[in-house]
């Protein structure tokens, strides 16, 4: 009868809009049940708190102590953790953890804490993921310097740093020797106790995929995704192309059969996002990561295939199957994937001007501050269109005559 939905907080570079666009679908998609929808969201400057979205709305901090207080004067039914990005995420799992929700009678919709658990604890999502032979990065979690240092001798350097349960890629990247890592570790324990020391599998092709499942176990995946930028880039600082362009047929059916197998295993209901990194050349794979919210890449598949991810997760957390959504054997079903006869791509972009003395060389860690999309029949065709869109002078690929490089590989290189 009611239904809490956690929001995605202030904006900060690492999480914007994205979440405000699966926080108003989700909202909508209760309304239209008759569901009474309480929302906690700060920030003013989304549509998801503008009037008539949602019933009723708590311009308040996301953080277990608010989310209490709410939860307490509302007395709600049900609360939704995915589409509020990471800080939803994290509150909710808190909640869950302390007692508080059950305290209450609230009940936890859509993917199950545990499963949460699963994508987001690095081990345990490694153990789980072994119990079906599915290949994750060879990886330790530490939580001192000296097991830092210990860890990346035996992976053999060069190794790659993240901090767990951080948002955009915080305290992350690559380094080549102990005096890198040591300098990059100290500042990864400044945003989380735990960080994790993996192989490096930079310049392997970074492959995503949005997955959809019902409690019924019918699973697909919606879209394929491929970075234009190889793995040691983040997500959100990528140039992103769907569907894939590099991969062949047989690569492609592996990744998604994969994906699937690995989604059914952890239990997730809704919609939720899987990472690979690929190595044509030795068809070898890695499971990076899972996240079970709709992130920034679902927004984009969103609107890259007319597939409303955000809409259809909230009617399966609510208990539908696939099959009752939209109308059967109809393109308006969300019981199969869509068909697309053309290419999107989306290019970030920057806005580092206003930081004097930040790095400008693009890394693992997150600063574009927005994006565009654009669509076409080509692949020249989207960037070109792209490249121009972004509005920071560029005329695309060619006619940019003021633009010079001293050094063209290194300039391409970071």
């Amino acid at each position: 009868k009611k239904v809490i939905v956690l929001g995605s907080g202030a904006l900060k570079i690492g999480q914007a809009g994205e979440f405000d666009y699966s926080g108003s679908q989700a909202l909508k998609a209760l309304k239209e049940e008759g569901i009474s929808t309480v929302l906690i969201n700060p920030n003013i400057a989304t549509i998801q708190t503008s009037e008539g979205v949602a019933d009723k709305v708590y311009f308040l901090p996301i953080t277990p102590y608010f989310v209490e207080e709410i939860i307490k004067k509302e007395l709600p039914d049900g609360i939704l953790l995915a589409f509020g990005g990471q800080t939803a995420l994290n509150c909710g799992t808190e909640l869950y953890t302390n007692g508080t929700l059950e305290k209450y009678g609230v009940k936890v919709l859509g993917t199950s804490v545990e499963a949460i658990m699963y994508t987001e604890d690095r081990d345990l999502f490694v153990k789980k993921l072994d119990e079906i032979e599915v290949k994750t990065p060879v990886s330790q979690a530490v939580e001192s310097m000296d097991d830092a240092v210990a860890a990346a001798h035996k992976i053999g350097f060069p190794v790659m740093i993240r901090s767990a349960y951080a948002l955009g890629g915080m305290g992350s990247g690559i380094c080549k020797d102990e005096a890198e890592l040591r300098q990059l570790a100290e500042s990864a324990f400044a945003y989380a106790p735990q960080i994790l020391v993996e192989e490096s599998l930079k310049g392997w092709k970074e492959i995503e995929f949005e997955v959809i499942r019902d409690k019924n176990d019918h699973c697909f995946t919606v879209v394929s995704m491929e970075n234009v930028d190889p793995l040691g880039v983040h997500t959100g600082e990528s140039i992103v192309v769907a569907p894939t362009c590099s991969l062949t047929e047989k690569e492609l059916t592996l990744l998604k059969d994969l994906s699937i197998k690995t989604i059914r295993h952890l239990g997730i209901v809704g919609e939720c996002n899987i990472q690979y990194a690929f190595n044509s050349e030795t068809c070898d794979y890695r499971v990076i990561e899972v996240n079970a919210r709709l992130s920034r890449s679902s927004a984009l598949a969103s609107k890259a295939s007319g597939y409303p991810l955000a809409f259809v997760a909230a009617k399966l957390a609510l208990g539908y199957g696939l099959d009752e959504i939209g109308e059967m054997g109809t393109p308006n079903s969300a019981y199969k994937a869509p068909e697309v006869d053309y290419m999107i791509v989306k290019i970030p972009r920057w806005d580092l001007t206003k930081f004097a003395g930040v790095s400008r060389q693009i890394g693992s860690s997150m600063k574009s501050v927005g994006e565009i999309m654009s669509i076409g029949k080509s692949f020249e065709e989207i960037m070109q269109k792209g490249l121009r869109m972004i509005g920071q002078g560029m005329h695309g690929f060619v006619g940019n005559n003021d633009i010079h490089f001293d050094n063209l590989d290194e300039e391409l290189a970071n």
